[in-house]
């Protein structure tokens, strides 16, 4: 049972209780002229306990109960507070990854619009290959993290600063390749284009 009820239900018990008592203790000092019957007393004591003693001690008793259980409610100015999340440091190289990776997504995003043809595949493969590239950027990021190389001059992140550089120049051909196989989406009017671009791919690993 809820505080609320059982303060209810101890109001009413105490405020009968009380009642009863008094009101037998007047029936049985004060002498009547015409005295009732045992059973006629008994239910106009206990009309009275119930009138005047249980039902004021019941609302007394649920104010008490109200009153109870807001006081055991944490007050919302008592929560607690959850730490705050620690601060991740810069990281000059998740960065430059990131850049790359934007880069990678353009790409195959202008991949997509050409019109199927046997150019678009070639083309489509060159993208798979900037895609590996990728991964050695991301390996070189993990070395300058593994060296500690906090300085924009560390050759790491010279190297890495040059990556970033040819996958844009790169993502701008492969831009500038798209728009001409647009007009011409042929194999053969796009061979010499497709491998002028394949010749730029970022070669990482080399």
């Amino acid at each position: 049972m809820g505080v609320v009820f059982r303060s209810a239900l101890w109001g009413a018990g105490i405020g009968a209780l009380l009642m009863g008592a008094l009101t037998t203790a007047v029936e049985l000092s004060v002498p009547s002229e015409n005295p009732s019957s045992l059973p006629v007393t008994i239910i106009a004591i206990l009309a009275i306990v119930f009138m005047f003693g249980a039902i004021p001690g019941g609302v007394l008793g649920t104010a008490v109960g109200f009153i109870r259980r807001s006081a055991q409610r944490p007050s919302q100015l008592q929560r607690p507070m959850h730490p705050p999340l620690p601060q991740q440091p810069y990281d000059m190289w998740s960065d430059l990854v990131e850049r790359c990776a934007e880069s990678t997504r353009r790409v195959a995003a202008a991949v997509q619009t050409v019109p199927k043809s046997a150019a678009k595949d070639w083309l489509q493969r060159i993208s798979e290959q900037l895609t590996k590239e990728l991964d050695d950027v991301r390996g070189i990021a993990q070395l300058g993290r593994a060296l500690g190389a906090v300085d924009s001059q560390h050759p790491v992140y010279q190297r890495l600063l040059k990556a970033t550089h040819d996958f844009h120049q790169f993502e701008n051909e492969v831009g500038r390749v798209a728009l001409q196989m647009f007009d011409h989406p042929e194999l053969d009017e796009a061979r010499t284009h497709l491998e002028v671009l394949e010749k730029q791919l970022p070669q990482l690993s080399t």
